[in-house]
């Protein structure tokens, strides 16, 4: 089965195709034969792996003649052979090899009937052979050999049993599904199994990550998750149904093929009748379909269920295993689902339905409330869809756990199939606001953001419904959630304004509040509001989430005022009350504000980013994954960045994206995403994820304000826009109501390069207003921070000192080379290597504007050039070169061709024929020991168990490895390895 457009490419098979060369060509002595016969269901690809493998070994010297059978018996013996002989003398030039060519098809029309003449037909067919192969090695290529005529099958066993005196090597493709019985093909395959020359090697479906691939080169771009996985589960992984469906998905065509449609209506119709009926069956229920289960729905005798079980899926539409039966393809329940009368699907239903209820397990509530659903009775689906949906919840399954109480409101609100009798039980009278309330809390925990905030207004309005109080707490924690930080601020406010609220709901909104207040950077208010809160909570029993989140806020507040060691110690006795308690919201805060004290104001980065990551498995454990571990993991990767271990950062942040998060849970990972592309200097990617923030924040997310004004700033002075860095630093400036020096003196920073920037390269004119209240906001910064803890005022120093040296830029134009020195030693102090780079960059500039120690300028330059390099910033590093250029200054020791800083992807074109470059010589050897097993699939933590060396170290040389090989991915690292490891 091809597609009717075979443009394409061959996915997945590498492997398969080696195997293939090998087994046919280079593995088979003088003389010897041998055999691969491609056994697989319809469209997975044997007949472009056929022709795939027979262009190669024709460009290898092979003499390959290529033939198909055909669907109509005996009626023309040796069909396919005499098929592959007359397209190869059409396709001759040399006058002696067409005359034993059209020799051997005289043969054929000159057969002798009869027992004894198929014996002498059978020698010249193959005497025949040898003089058209004229010493080349042969290949006989035949499709559809399930179709296989008797005569060709004779001829198989006597070639490959080597009476024919002749080097021959068969490849052959098999349609699985068509060996069925008695057919005589099975009794061929298993004598030609018995000579250890023939194989049969079964093609099994792409991956997940073949199917991604193929889908994505018919559709011109990776397709979006939701519709990877719908593409994925409806295909199977079939080459040709991903094609097609790709091709339909691509030109914008709804619903399924006809081609598609035909083709699996075919191949059930062609199946027995109990087989017919049990494919039915297990495409209306929810996999896997116990076999118990299966034989209530079908109510066939045990022996004749086996058998039409056993022919389903010896026709490749039912896989089954130890847990059940599952379609091969779920698109066949899509063609099934059109095939059946609404009274046939309900009725299928109903007998799942019915003997769900006689096996009474709550893990088949959920698929008891589906099947009820379907057959038309929402009176008996609802009752199971809300017990489904609160064991969801025990379990955190926060989405499915939504799913079910989504699907009870509508059960709730529609109308009874009928009145009540002795098979329907009454309707179950359910409480409209509780439905509501459940849907939109487990809406909240699995990052249906807005979802939450609609349910919360329907439940708003009904007059069951929740406290005024209540309802600003929720709706605040929701707008919260969403990235809305200055309405949920508003909403909390509200509620503790409220005259009714009870202590509880009191100290609940302090203590929210004061968290809010905490990510807002406003540190004093929020470690008022903290303690506020906790002297509520005290006077109320079963406060333990209100104690957890008030603890943390207060704990990060005093570490970044006033006292480190005191608000770190109550940060980490907040996370051990709240693994006590085992509310997952309570444990996820806890970590979450741990990681960030550490990997923020306290600058203790690398056990920062384990707590980060540490957290993020354990909230996953819990059924946050999608919310809190996806805000934990951009902690992670923002502490990854600073350490300078960018492609670890990547590789988190891309882990984090698989969870597709909304809300104030994207704004998070994009922003971190989006530090790690304007370093690299991608300024698409920069820009696309800077638009997206900012849709977000425009509902009010004052939250994450600056950080992104920071990020455009840093992009636009790449872009030589010195214009909008500074008008990106004055918004800051004025909407900022925020306390904290560290994300002030950043902000200043890039205020002040932007206009030492503007003002060396002449672009715009210095405003000496902005200019003035930079120093201003430098100045407090500096007072500020001599009140704050002492690791706050560390990290601040640093970004001081970048601000004095920027001033000193502005004063004469070239900068004063004592205040960068003092500035790179700052940061190489705190582990941070970009702006120690570019505090090198700078100082040499200074050295070489005022033409004194220019060897020294030199040696700044090398640095700087080596640290840029080793972190694959672009933007960076080509400003070193130009300032190098300038100055003559060689930047590498032995000059090397010249190659992009960031790792980028190799064009996967094979190497010319005899090359011998070992693309491995620029590594060292420690540097290959570490590739090498990066290649078997080791972790960082797994090869540094292996190689007695830490973790982080190990992703050092990770980095280096791909700068030097110019990759992004393990996967690409790994291709190199493989490609030039010694046999």
């Amino acid at each position: 089965m091809g597609s009717d457009v075979d443009t394409a490419p061959l996915v997945g098979r590498a492997d398969t195709l080696a195997m293939l060369r090998s087994a046919l060509l280079d593995g088979i002595a003088p003389g010897h034969t041998a055999a691969v016969f491609l056994t697989g269901e319809g469209g997975v690809g044997k007949t472009r792996l056929l022709t795939e493998v027979s262009d190669g070994l024709r460009d290898a010297g092979a003499l390959v003649l290529t033939g198909s059978c055909l669907d109509i018996g005996d009626a023309s013996p040796l069909h396919p052979l005499r098929q592959a002989l007359r397209r190869f003398d059409a396709e001759l030039t040399e006058a002696r090899t067409t005359s034993a060519v059209r020799g051997l098809l005289q043969v054929f029309d000159e057969e002798t009937p009869g027992p004894d003449g198929a014996g002498a037909l059978l020698e010249r067919v193959s005497r025949g052979l040898h003089v058209v192969a004229a010493g080349r090695p042969l290949v006989l290529v035949l499709d559809d050999l399930q179709w296989v005529d008797r005569s060709t099958r004779q001829l198989l066993l006597y070639l490959l049993a080597g009476l024919g005196d002749l080097q021959l090597s068969v490849l052959a493709a098999i349609r699985a599904e068509a060996l069925q019985g008695a057919h005589p093909l099975r009794r061929v395959l298993t004598e030609l199994r018995r000579l250890r020359s023939v194989r049969v090697v079964d093609l099994a479906p792409l991956d997940r990550a073949g199917t991604d691939e193929l889908a994505a080169a018919i559709v011109g771009a990776p397709l979006p998750p939701d519709a990877a996985d719908q593409m994925w589960q409806r295909s199977g992984g079939n080459p040709f149904v991903v094609e097609e469906l790709a091709r339909d998905l691509r030109d914008g065509h709804d619903g399924l093929s006809d081609t598609l449609r035909e083709v699996f209506l075919a191949r059930v119709d062609a199946l027995p009748q109990h087989a017919h009926a049990v494919v039915h069956a297990v495409a209306a229920g929810v996999e896997p379909v116990e076999h118990w289960l299966l034989a209530q729905v079908v109510r066939l005798p045990e022996e004749e269920l086996i058998e039409a079980v056993r022919a389903a899926v010896a026709h490749r539409l039912l896989v089954g295993a130890d847990d059940g039966y599952r379609l091969r393809h779920r698109l066949v329940a899509e063609v099934l689902g059109h095939e059946l009368l609404p009274a046939e699907r309900a009725s299928l239903h109903r007998r799942y339905a019915e003997a769900l209820t006689s096996a009474t397990a709550e893990l088949h509530q959920a698929r008891l409330a589906h099947h009820w659903r379907l057959a038309g009775e929402p009176g008996r689906a609802l009752p199971a869809a809300m017990a489904a949906a609160r064991e969801a919840e025990r379990l955190h399954g926060y989405a499915e756990a939504h799913r079910h109480w989504s699907a009870a409101l509508q059960l709730a609100a529609a109308p009874a199939a009928g009145p009540p009798d002795a098979d329907r039980p009454a309707p179950v009278e359910v409480n409209r606001a509780e439905l509501l309330e459940h849907a939109a809390e487990t809406a909240h925990h699995c990052g249906e953001h807005a979802r939450a905030l609609t349910l919360l207004e329907e439940l708003a309005e009904d007059p069951a419904g929740p406290t005024a109080c209540a309802l600003h707490i929720r709706r605040a924690r929701y707008l919260a959630a969403a990235g809305r930080s200055a309405p949920a601020e508003a909403e909390y406010r509200r509620a503790l304004a409220v005259a009714g609220c009870t202590p509880r709901e009191r100290a609940s909104a302090a203590a929210h509040l004061a968290e809010l207040l905490l990510h807002l950077g406003r540190y004093a208010e929020a470690g008022d509001q903290a303690r506020e809160a906790l002297q509520l909570a005290a006077a109320v029993d079963g406060t333990t989430s209100e104690v957890v989140l008030a603890s943390a806020a207060l704990g990060y507040s005093d570490a970044f005022l006033e006292d480190p060691d005191g608000g770190l110690a109550v940060m980490r006795q907040a996370l051990e009350t709240a693994e006590r308690s085992g509310r997952p919201e309570d444990v996820a805060c806890a970590y979450l504000h741990l990681a960030e004290l550490l990997t923020g104001p306290l600058n203790i980065l690398e056990e920062g980013v384990v707590v980060a990551r540490r957290g993020a498995e354990r909230v996953a454990e819990l059924g946050l994954g999608r919310t809190w571990e996806t805000r934990l993991l951009a902690i992670a990767t923002n502490g990854l960045f600073r350490v300078g271990q960018w492609a670890e950062a990547e590789k988190v942040v891309a882990a984090a994206l698989r969870h597709r998060p909304s809300g104030a849970d994207a704004v998070e990972l994009l922003l971190a995403r989006c530090r790690l592309s304007v370093g690299y200097g991608d300024i698409e990617a920069s820009d696309r994820d800077l638009e997206a923030v900012a849709t977000v924040l425009a509902g009010g997310g004052a939250r994450h304000v600056l950080p992104m004004l920071i990020l455009r700033a840093g992009l636009a002075m790449w872009q030589g826009r010195h214009d909008l860095a500074r008008q990106a630093v004055q918004r800051g400036l004025t909407e900022s109501r925020s306390d904290d020096v560290i994300v002030l003196a950043t902000l200043a920073w890039h205020g002040l390069r932007a206009e030492a920037e503007a003002y060396t390269s002449r672009t715009v004119e210095v405003d000496p207003t902005a200019v003035r209240r930079l120093r201003e906001v430098v100045d407090r910064v500096a007072r500020k921070s001599e009140k704050a803890g002492a690791p706050v005022r560390y990290v601040a120093d640093g970004f001081l000192a970048l601000c004095d040296a920027e001033i000193s830029r502005l004063d004469d134009g070239r900068g004063d080379p004592d205040l960068w020195a003092r500035s790179a030693t700052e940061w190489d102090r705190r582990n941070h290597p970009y702006p120690a780079a570019y505090s090198r960059l700078r100082q040499a500039e200074a050295l070489l504007g005022r033409r004194v120690r220019v060897a020294t300028a030199g040696k700044l330059l090398r640095q700087a050039y080596q640290m840029a390099q080793g972190l694959g910033a672009v933007p960076l590093s080509s400003e070193i070169r130009t300032v190098a250029g300038r100055a003559r200054v060689a930047l590498e020791e032995h000059p090397v061709a010249a190659r992009p800083a960031r790792p980028v992807p190799r064009p996967r074109t094979a190497a010319p024929a005899g090359a011998s470059v070992d693309e491995l010589a620029v590594l060292t050897a420690r540097e290959r020991e570490v590739l090498a097993a990066v290649a078997e699939g080791l972790t960082n933590k797994e090869i540094g168990q292996r190689l007695f060396i830490s973790e982080r170290t190990i992703g050092v040389h990770v980095s280096h490895i791909f700068d030097k090989l110019q990759v992004r991915t393990r996967v690409q690292a790994s291709a190199i390895f493989l490609r030039n490891r010694p046999e």
